[in-house]
């Protein structure tokens, strides 16, 4: 982890370049002050965090919702060029069938093709979802989310033939597949009849490339009976080695109230004989009030949008799942939620579905990915004890290089508030490397010091006394971990 940068001399190189591209919308700011808030943590401001593009990182935890671009709901173009700066590697697409295939056997792959090329040359990847039916063919299946899923004869063998097609167009390219979006909130949509429903695709998929790694199930929300049922259908077709992970979504109003269900889940999974891990792959919070989808009817702000957005990247890391950020843009819906704009992307859209305003989230979470990718691990001993009036979350991260550790702590009481105050906590830490510690806030990026007075070290033991805490992740690390 090298980018990182002193406040004095602020954030520019390729970043400034990369910006530029992003003509069309608003610049990206490459300041150290380019994430405002009104925090004040009561510490001396010694720099600031520096984002790390796309292609300066080799791999991570992270993925970025990019769907809706099958049904139109966003324009990949009008935000692709906001993607490589915010440093994330890898994006979740639909694959739409419908947009695919408007007459009987005759595939438009080019908007795919587009995004794939684009994407790439942008040091990008696409987690690719073959999703949502096709009303050319009688029980085709429906085009939005909550939609049956292909049924009669006709219309499966249809569904194969696009689904083998765009699998193998993509080969070499695409690496990772997901099957239908969220299934379960059709109430036809037993666990046997989507398990079967995965199967039979993941067969599809693997005969076209057998390399391709598979997301299954695309839960919305946990529900751990829903998972068995699926599960134990798929043992049954002797499926289970077919897929590499079985996503999961979730939009609690407190993000970390979701990880009951999400252990629940684990324990079900451990009852198989499958290597498949668990994957979030949707979960976002919107910037203000909507009156429809998740998480509607409440009073949202950026800054909590932010907060939100941190405490689930994190909590998810803490717990060792892949975790997606929904999403990069917001969406302006049609049909039957026509009446709506789904104001959980990074970047504000305007009618015109270009991009308006950038958001206080895109630094937030560029923040987050510049300093936890895949030169850490997470410290799996239970090493860190967190004394506070709020209850909280914590871990411990170590470079697998050098040894400098981190540890990030937030406030898990509540939903993510619209203000910034902040109460002490003393952190012990066991098997401590840190030497200089600083206090980083993650949603603004700055970086403070920690004054001696406030360290106490008994051995390779650490206390840190009157740490600032609020309801966003924290980190107390290493200076030369997170500043040069």
């Amino acid at each position: 982890m090298n980018a990182f940068v002193n406040a004095r001399a602020g954030v520019a190189g390729i970043f400034m370049a990369v910006a530029g591209l992003a003509a069309a919308g608003p610049q990206i700011d490459t300041s150290a002050d380019r994430a405002k808030t009104d925090l004040n943590p009561g510490l001396k401001l010694v720099g600031s965090l520096t984002p790390r593009g796309a292609r300066a990182i080799t791999s991570s935890n992270w993925l970025l919702g990019c769907e809706t671009v099958d049904r139109d709901y966003t324009d990949y173009h009008a935000y692709k060029s906001y993607l490589e700066p915010l440093g994330i590697k890898r994006i979740r697409f639909q694959a739409g069938w419908a947009k695919c295939e408007k007459a009987r056997g005759v595939y438009d792959f080019k908007w795919i093709d587009d995004v794939v090329a684009d994407a790439a040359g942008r040091g990008i990847e696409l987690w690719m979802e073959v999703s949502y039916g096709n009303p050319l063919y009688p029980g085709g299946g429906t085009t939005g989310l909550g939609g049956g899923i292909p049924t009669s004869e006709e219309a499966l063998a249809a569904w194969d033939q696009w689904v083998g097609a765009t699998v193998a167009r993509y080969k070499g390219k695409v690496r990772e597949w997901e099957i239908w979006n969220e299934p379960n909130g059709n109430k036809k949509h037993t666990p046997a009849i989507i398990a079967d429903f995965n199967v039979r695709t993941a067969r599809v998929i693997k005969r076209a490339d057998p390399a391709a790694k598979i997301a299954g199930l695309a839960l919305a929300g946990t529900d751990p009976k829903y998972f068995d049922g699926f599960l134990k259908r798929v043992q049954e077709q002797d499926g289970l080695e077919l897929f590499t992970w079985f996503s999961f979504h979730g939009y609690p109003k407190n993000p970390d109230d979701l990880y009951g269900g999400v252990g629940s889940m684990k324990r079900v999974l451990e009852k198989y004989p499958t290597q498949a891990r668990l994957r979030q792959g949707e979960s976002g919070c919107p910037s203000e009030l909507q009156n429809g989808l998740a998480l509607r009817g409440y009073p949202w702000s950026e800054l909590m949008q932010a907060k939100w957005d941190l405490r689930r990247m994190l909590g998810d890391l803490g717990r060792d799942l892949e975790s997606s950020v929904f999403a990069i843009m917001d969406m302006i819906y049609a049909g039957k939620d026509a009446r709506v704009i789904n104001r959980k992307g990074l970047l504000r859209t305007a009618p015109d579905k270009q991009v308006e305003k950038i958001k206080l989230a895109y630094y937030a979470v560029q923040n987050v990915v510049a300093v936890f990718d895949d030169t850490l691990a997470r410290v799996t001993n239970d090493v860190a004890t967190v004394e506070c009036a709020r209850r909280t979350s914590c871990y411990v991260y170590q470079n697998k290089v050098t040894g400098q550790q981190l540890l990030t702590v937030w406030d898990r009481s509540g939903i993510p508030s619209d203000t910034n105050a902040t109460v002490s906590a003393q952190i012990t830490v066991r098997a401590c490397t840190i030497k200089e510690p600083v206090w980083v806030d993650l949603v603004s990026g700055r970086i403070y010091e920690i004054p001696a007075e406030r360290v106490a070290r008994d051995g390779d033991t650490l206390v840190f006394k009157d740490i600032p805490v609020y309801d966003a992740p924290v980190l107390v690390a290493e200076k030369g971990l997170v500043l040069k």
